[in-house]
């Protein structure tokens, strides 16, 4: 569907939404939401709902323009969700963005389009999770996708590589590399060249090691978002089988005892001050809400830690106390450079109504200038690449064992670690220009770039549970969640800190790099001095930022240990209720080295392929 048209399938009252008899009802319409919803629907025997919180933004600029990335943030299509304090970054609090719009987070987002390695989906599998590993997820991620190849010229000048082996031809989310590139890009895969990283021209593939030129999820034809709401819903809107009821708020959902067990019947939820329940026929409730709000709503229903569950004041239905644990996230610092004056950045774009003026009418005239384009000049590499293994192999002497629960978790983590494996990605860089870094304030007139630097396989782990009750009634969907990140605690937080240390001095190596230096004037932020590794140290902890990739709350663990450390089995299904599965970045056990959105896409694939299998297979069985 076109940005300009209607969506018939949102024209809904809420007792219009109520009056359809649904066999599958999807809490959450995000960005697994959607896309489960939409291949649901595809069987005409299976009627669906969506409920979703947030309000369609179809025609919201902030949205749809590329080059308008993070305007959203802290808006009324976010949550504004934050950390605790945090006793490792001095006891700040971190914003802790999520979607609360028609297609949820991947309408926030940047954009950027990459996947794990092979061996971050093969680590699943080792966890139980048959059929999740690479060549497993591989069909998936090709069938969310429609890769738009670019030409021979723009290959060549923004070395533009892929191998379409690996990508999709004929799905639904539109992906396709930036039609131009600001100046800095132009310097990119020089500067990793000088310094010994090669460009990766399949890092789709199950290696995304080295430089490479980012993919995103932008439509070429138009120039704008792809996201899950223009994607999966908007083209089969007119489907009879599929109903979305948004500015939806679900409470909780409905549990009710038969004989020794507990089935999922539906959903409680408010719509403009009015509480209602929808209940499914014959079918299931799938949870679609993401790593915060999936594991809030099980609390919420009265499955989790029965010690979380009775200070919230929730009658515990099913006893689980590893939802809401296991939170993993990446965490990213934003070093900041005064750059050349006479280059053009977003932020001086934005500051300049001139500027903005000119840029808005090519935009719209012709699909071009600077709001076509996201951060695109991406590099990962394993921390072997700049650390000395001497170093890398006393990190890891210094981690203790884990407890016996996560003994399988904490092994692979240290495997990975300590293999010194090439092919692993560790750390990601993304050098932008614009300042990226909300503790550094701009000076007027002056133009900066950033070089982002992202953690991708944290020790730190944290959790997200409901609060504790407050006077006396217990707790609801509007008291904010508890998320703690425990950024760099313990052990394993230490060992974080340290490899970013090292990290964090390599990224200024690569802006020292020509040709790259040559546009940088000096390092800003932290001032430019020698900065020995205290000051590094201080430096991380007072400016570390999450990089809003949150996953692990509703762990999938598959096998006969299972319901022991996770809380989903490798079909989705929420141990101990019949009828309710979670679907979404919450399932994920073990963090990826990449950006979430398109694996995310592809469990939402998978997942909608394991739902239709099995109501199938209930059909047959009820002939």
């Amino acid at each position: 569907m076109g940005s300009n048209e209607l969506n018939s399938s949102l024209d809904l009252s809420v007792e219009d939404f109520l009056s359809h008899r649904f066999t599958h009802v999807i809490v959450g319409g995000g960005t697994a939401g959607l896309t489960v919803a939409a291949r649901l629907a595809e069987d005409p025997s299976i009627t669906v709902g969506v409920l979703e919180a947030g309000s369609p933004a179809y025609h919201e600029p902030s949205i749809n323009v590329p080059g308008r990335f993070g305007e959203t943030l802290g808006t009324k299509y976010d949550w504004q969700f934050e950390t605790t304090p945090q006793p490792e970054f001095g006891g700040r609090k971190l914003p802790f963005p999520r979607g609360k719009v028609l297609g949820g987070t991947s309408a926030l987002n940047f954009m950027t389009w990459n996947r794990g390695c092979r061996e971050d989906y093969d680590a699943w599998e080792k966890m139980g999770c048959e059929g999740w590993g690479w060549e497993g997820l591989l069909p998936f991620f090709k069938k969310s996708e429609h890769f738009h190849r670019p030409s021979v010229e723009h290959q060549r000048l923004h070395r533009s590589y892929h191998n379409e082996k690996f990508h999709g031809a004929g799905g639904l989310l539109q992906t396709a590399y930036s039609s131009q590139y600001g100046v800095s890009h132009q310097h990119w895969h020089a500067t990793m060249k000088r310094i010994g990283i090669d460009t990766n021209k399949s890092h789709l593939s199950g290696s995304n090691v080295g430089c490479w030129t980012s993919l995103t999820s932008v439509d070429p034809l138009t120039r704008e978002r792809s996201y899950s709401a223009n994607a999966y819903l908007s083209p089969f809107s007119n489907r009879p089988n599929l109903h979305v009821l948004t500015e939806a708020t679900v409470q909780n959902l409905v549990l009710e005892r038969e004989e020794e067990k507990w089935i999922a019947k539906g959903a409680c939820f408010t719509h403009s001050g009015a509480e209602y329940v929808v209940p499914v026929t014959r079918g299931e409730v799938i949870l679609c809400g993401g790593s915060v709000s999936s594991s809030q709503i099980l609390e919420l229903s009265g499955v989790g830690s029965p010690e979380i569950l009775g200070a919230a004041g929730i009658e515990v239905k099913v006893g689980n106390p590893n939802v809401g644990e296991h939170l993993q996230e990446h965490m990213m610092t934003a070093m900041v450079f005064e750059i050349d004056p006479s280059i053009t950045t977003m932020e001086s774009v934005r500051s300049d109504p001139s500027l903005l003026a000119d840029a808005q009418h090519e935009y719209s005239t012709a699909h071009a200038g600077i709001l076509t384009t996201v951060p695109s000049s991406v590099a990962y590499l394993p921390f072997s690449f700049f650390t000395p293994i001497s170093r890398l192999s006393s990190l890891v002497s210094s981690l203790p064992d884990s407890s016996p629960q996560q003994q399988h978790r904490h092994y692979i983590l240290l495997n990975r670690f300590g293999s010194f494996d090439q092919r692993l990605g560790q750390i990601e860089y993304n050098f932008d220009l614009s300042n990226y870094n909300p503790y550094f304030p701009s000076e007027p007139g002056k133009r900066y770039a950033t070089m982002l630097m992202m953690l991708q396989y944290p020790f730190s782990a944290g959790s997200i549970h409901i609060p504790p009750a407050s006077n006396r009634n217990p707790t609801s969907v509007n008291d904010k969640p508890v998320i703690d990140p425990k950024y760099f605690a313990g052990p394993g937080g230490k060992v974080d800190l340290a490899t970013m240390i090292e990290s964090q001095k390599f990224g200024e190596q690569i802006c020292k790099t020509k040709p790259l230096a040559d546009i940088i004037v000096k390092r800003v932020f932290p001032p430019e001095q020698e900065v020995e590794e205290v000051q590094w140290e201080t430096w991380i902890r007072n400016t570390t930022l999450t990089d809003w990739h949150p996953v692990g709350t509703c762990s999938m663990v598959g096998g006969r240990k299972g319901r022991e450390v996770g809380v989903v089995d490798e079909r989705l299904r929420v141990f101990g209720v019949e009828g309710l599965r979670v679907c979404d970045a919450s399932v994920m056990p073990l963090q990826i080295s990449a950006h979430l959105q398109a694996t995310v896409y592809a469990i939402a694939e998978k997942g909608a392929e394991i739902i239709k299998e099995d109501w199938r297979a209930r059909k047959r069985k009820a002939l």
